[in-house]
């Protein structure tokens, strides 16, 4: 019995990829962020798109970032879509529903990609009034048992796209947990954030935004929503869409890598879930061997999923030893994905630094070389490092035997995190 349940065991975590060949991928010479060829080479090497487009809007916390979401939907005049991977019952939902509810009855076309898994807790009531509306609704990847294991595949993105010219990306689920609320041991609202993006740029994110509606059966009609081409005399955009990853072919991942290998001397991350694969942590040393000054802002006690805290926290040592230093936000749940490059470019979206983002969930990252949102970044990460405790070895150190093995079992399945 006991060979049958190590069997077991064994194969579970051989198809989870425990013993699978780590890969380092390297590239050297990478273009400083400064020069004319950076964001095209970034782009060839993370198969990204090249576009422009200039920052319209900046937001941070629920209550900033809900009213501007709701602001720019009641301003909608022709189109309204809208992918998100986390949808809960509550206020947020409600005035969300009610918004799109009244642009819908209006005449705006309104189409909402809900993510199968992430919006499970909504009652079908919820999604009968929006399409009484005229609202069009498809989910993502919904259960088949015809493959099961495509199923763990999940859309994280969270894209809104107002009018064919205005684009809002961030972190923030339709969700009350937002709020904090008293969720997850504090009151305090979640630290995150909002972007909002005009010109070209929201053309190729209509199209991407397109593929993932037909992927989940909507029909997409070109004679409704024609795709225009517009000028790009504007600060370049880097779009990184994450599409379908996998383990040898993600361009998250080989976005992530270009940015770090390309810093000179400032690298800002911050993810909420920080499991950074070891070819990324590899290329996290090398940076900082060249001097670069490399900070990680992530999620303390106070999180949504602990256990994945604890699991991070057993890479500590590694980055530690090697002089990178870790913050974990104290006040709330710490929920932004941000990466700040030298004074030069940001990198926002979606996608944090662990195997889900890189390897499993479609993701969407922007990445911009705009002047004028440089600054609005770095008093965000400066924000969250004041209010974050500075990790020191000793203390990591005298972590828990609870929270030791918890980290230690869970890292069996790191590629499934």
């Amino acid at each position: 019995m006991l060979l049958i349940v190590a069997i077991v065991i064994l194969l579970i975590l051989y198809f989870r990829g425990v013993f699978r060949e780590k890969h380092h991928y390297q590239v050297r010479n990478l273009p400083p962020p400064t020069v004319d060829n950076f964001a095209f080479t970034v782009a060839c090497l993370s198969d990204s798109y090249i576009t422009a487009g200039q920052v319209a809007g900046f937001w941070i916390e629920a209550d900033q970032i809900y009213a501007a979401r709701l602001e720019a939907i009641r301003k909608a005049q022709k189109v309204i879509q809208f992918e998100t991977y986390m949808m809960t019952p509550g206020r947020r939902a409600d005035e969300f529903a009610a918004a799109l509810a009244e642009r819908a009855q209006a005449g705006v076309r309104v189409q909402l990609i809900a993510d199968n898994y992430g919006s499970q807790s909504m009652p079908s009531g919820y999604w009968q009034r929006l399409q009484d509306a005229g609202v069009e609704i498809e989910f993502f990847n919904e259960f088949s048992w015809r493959d099961l294991t495509h199923h763990l595949k999940r859309n994280h993105r969270k894209l809104l796209l107002i009018d064919q010219h205005l684009v809002m990306i961030g972190g923030a689920g339709i969700s009350d947990e937002w709020d904090g609320l008293q969720t997850h041991g504090s009151s305090s609202p979640w630290f995150d954030y909002e972007i909002a993006f005009e010109g070209p740029l929201a053309t190729r994110l209509r199209g991407i935004f397109l593929q993932h509606w037909m992927d989940a059966g909507g029909i997409a009609d070109l004679a409704l929503d024609p795709l225009v081409l517009t000028s790009e005399h504007e600060p370049q955009v880097i779009i990184t869409p994450g599409e379908d990853p996998s383990y040898r072919d993600s361009e998250i991942r080989s976005l992530y890598q270009s940015l770090i290998q390309s810093t000179q001397y400032r690298l800002w991350i911050a993810s909420p879930y920080f499991l950074p694969d070891p070819s990324s942590r590899r290329v996290l040393f090398e940076a900082k061997r060249r001097g670069v000054d490399i900070r990680i802002l992530t999620m303390g006690k106070t999180c949504d999923k602990p256990f994945v805290h604890y699991t991070s926290r057993e890479l500590y040592g590694y980055l530690l030893d090697g002089g990178i230093e870790v913050y974990e936000y104290q006040k709330s749940m710490m929920h932004a994905k941000a990466w700040l490059v030298d004074d030069h470019w940001v990198s926002l979206g979606s996608a944090n630094f662990d195997p889900r983002s890189l390897f499993k969930n479609d993701e969407l990252n922007i990445s911009t070389s705009e002047p004028t949102v440089i600054p609005e970044i770095e008093a965000f990460f400066q924000q969250g490092f004041a209010n974050s405790y500075f990790v020191n070895r000793q203390d990591w150190q005298r972590r828990s035997f609870v929270e030791r093995l918890i980290g230690q079992f869970c890292l069996l399945f790191f590629w499934q995190l």
